[in-house]
């Protein structure tokens, strides 16, 4: 396993984190807390939670496990969250996530799922961050950090407003260009970066042909290519996958012992191919974002990637839990095109829209 430094906190995490909302069997929580412990064995120290996962059992899967987690004598990191932005409904769920994770404190507490700035502000107002950095000031929260959806623009406004010590994004070899600086920005402040769904919600192992190009060896297969490309950003900190068993675990592990450095010639080539040569996706580049009635057109467009390929998940869950929107935005349209005059993919984004649409009616 390998092992950083997140930022500047001064805690050193193994570079494959444990995401707890995939467990196979989650109503069996004394065999799911099994697997957390087969983690820890095989050398992953960074243990993400939240409430509502997994039909709400995660946080008490996570809490069994820690029972006997303590007794190894292995050090290791645990993470939840609250998307509230009332500051004492965020207490109330920091102190229902202590007793369930039978801790103390939290190692990395995240205001979670941060969609928009509008939000952000929200949570500023609403007390949110105000109850996160008094909780820290009493030693139930070690780290405050925040997990987000937002482009990498407004990524940077957030990490320069210098309240949190590390985020957790969403990023991959096929969407790094929508929140790369995002990731500078963290670097820039000497931050923790946490990347979630590392393998595109299980669309780059599901889909092997499709993006075969990540591979920069024939003894790599596409799990390797996307966690290598990923490994090979010295500035993020963990790479957050969510496990259903043992074999998984042991899967990841086995691919990251494998990593070897990739020059700077090959990460060159995977970039050039995403931004010039894969024509049938969305890349959410974002040069769509030019809306004049201000329709998130990227969202709708790369949820819309999924009508080409296997990917985890309906396609209007995506839509709502990853993007935070639903098919109503749609309605705004006014068919201008100005969206597809720009697109750097020169996708039919309309016909996208009207696909994704039925496809969703279908689900």
């Amino acid at each position: 396993m390998i092992y950083r430094e997140y930022g500047k906190t001064g805690e050193k995490v193994s570079v494959l984190g444990f995401g707890g909302m995939r467990f196979e069997n989650p109503s069996d929580i004394d065999g799911s807390a099994e697997i957390l412990l087969h983690a820890l064995k095989s050398g992953i120290t960074y243990f993400d939670t939240a409430p509502g996962y997994c039909g709400d059992h995660s946080e008490d899967i996570f809490g069994t496990a820690v029972k006997e987690m303590k007794k190894l004598d292995k050090p290791f990191y645990l993470s939840t969250k609250s998307n509230k932005a009332d500051g004492g409904e965020v207490r109330r769920e920091l102190e229902n996530s202590l007793r369930r994770l039978n801790v103390d404190y939290i190692d990395f507490y995240n205001c979670w799922y941060v969609l928009t700035m509008e939000d952000w502000e929200r949570r500023k107002k609403g007390g949110a961050v105000e109850a996160i950095l008094k909780a820290r000031d009493e030693g139930l929260i070690k780290h405050p950090v925040f997990s987000t959806h937002l482009p990498g623009k407004e990524i940077r406004s957030v990490i320069e407003e210098g309240v949190f010590k590390g985020v957790t994004l969403g990023y991959s070899v096929i969407n790094f260009p929508y929140r790369e600086e995002g990731i500078t920005a963290a670097a820039e402040h000497n931050m923790g970066v946490v990347v979630m769904n590392p393998l595109g919600g299980g669309t780059i192992t599901q889909n092997p042909d499709t993006f075969d190009f990540i591979r920069v060896s024939p003894e790599q297969n596409n799990l390797d290519g996307a966690l290598h490309f990923l490994m090979n950003n010295k500035d993020i900190s963990v790479m957050l996958t969510g496990f259903r068993n043992k074999n998984d675990i042991d899967t990841a592990v086995a691919s990251v012992d494998a990593y070897i450095p990739y020059t700077k010639e090959q990460v060159e080539k995977i970039k050039k191919h995403i931004d010039s040569d894969f024509d049938n996706l969305c890349t959410t580049c974002m040069y769509c974002n030019n809306c004049p009635v201000d329709i998130p057109v990227w969202k709708f467009v790369e949820t819309a990637n999924g009508l080409y390929y296997d990917a985890d998940g309906s396609l209007a869950d995506r839509l709502k839990w990853h993007w935070g929107t639903d098919l109503s935005v749609l309605e705004m349209c006014t068919e201008c095109r100005l969206c597809e005059d720009v697109c750097t993919q020169h996708l039919p984004i309309l016909e996208r829209f009207e696909e994704l649409k039925a496809a969703i009616g279908d689900q």
